[in-house]
């Protein structure tokens, strides 16, 4: 479950007037320090692993970028961890029972014998997401900061999309592209159609889970929106061949979250999911 008691200092002289987001996944890491007064972004890095990783060597690139940051050093008012993987499953809120974590995931999800199960609830929203974090991870941070929020990256995709994107008339599909993850969420007036996310080698993998899920809703390419953001422009070739078959495809641009300030050096380059949880 997500947690929400955060280091909770109520006294002012406590404060460190600083957040700390991390996202985490066997393909990558990233992360962002904001201050949390100028609402500035003041620090933020991310690495790309050339293969993917385990999650004990994950936890020693963790510790490497953390120390080549001081970030071990410093003290934060505020930490949230994104664990971003394709082990997780959806549960409406109304048949949802805390009990049942491991048959939510069994059919569709390889569960170990010394997995931990977590979930969240999507804010506003009928909806619940049952994974697997990376629990060595976890306690790592909870070494250095002590309590904190983790939190599955489907959980706060869906909730920026969701909550805050105009009411389309149509059926969207949005594509949100980084390593070889791509998460793919359909939406028709803010309400969720569908989400899930693939892993991909290839452009024509990517093109082929693309057509998948429209095919499985009955929405014709030539005629349906479909909108992809992360790491991917025009001139990816995965865009390219993309067009050939999706007529209505477009290089989606979020808006970046009130409680960032425009003029952060590194908002233009931030991971959406990392800087939503800001």
């Amino acid at each position: 479950m997500t947690r929400k008691t955060i280091n909770n200092r109520t006294d002012i002289a406590d404060k460190h007037f600083k957040k700390l987001s991390i996202q985490v996944s066997l393909n990558g890491l990233s992360f962002c320090v904001a201050d949390t007064v100028t609402q500035h972004l003041i620090i933020s890095d991310a690495v790309v692993f050339s293969e993917e990783m385990n999650p004990m060597t994950l936890q020693a690139e963790l510790v490497k970028l953390f120390k080549k940051h001081n970030l071990e050093q410093m003290a934060f008012d505020e930490v949230i961890t994104v664990h971003r993987n394709t082990l997780f499953g959806l549960v409406p809120k109304s048949l949802f029972n805390e009990d049942n974590l491991l048959e939510y995931l069994k059919f569709n999800t390889k569960v170990l014998a010394n997995d931990v199960l977590a979930y969240d609830e999507v804010e506003n929203q009928d909806l619940i997401i049952v994974y697997v974090p990376y629990m060595n991870v976890n306690n790592y941070i909870y070494d250095l900061f002590g309590e904190f929020t983790y939190m599955h990256n489907s959980t706060v995709l869906l909730q920026s999309l969701m909550n805050n994107l105009n009411q389309d008339q149509e059926p969207v599909c949005y594509i949100h592209v980084k390593e070889v993850q791509m998460d793919v969420t359909v939406l028709n007036q803010r309400k969720l159609i569908l989400y899930n996310s693939f892993t991909y080698s290839t452009k024509e993998d990517f093109i082929y889970y693309v057509l998948f899920v429209l095919e499985q809703l009955n929405l014709d390419p030539k005629t349906t929106n479909v909108k992809v953001f992360g790491t991917i422009d025009q001139d990816d070739p995965i865009f390219q061949l993309c067009h050939t078959y999706i007529k209505h495809l477009s290089i989606f641009t979020p808006t970046i979250p009130s409680s960032i300030n425009m003029e952060s050096p590194f908002t233009s380059t931030m991971d959406f999911t990392l800087i939503n949880t800001l």
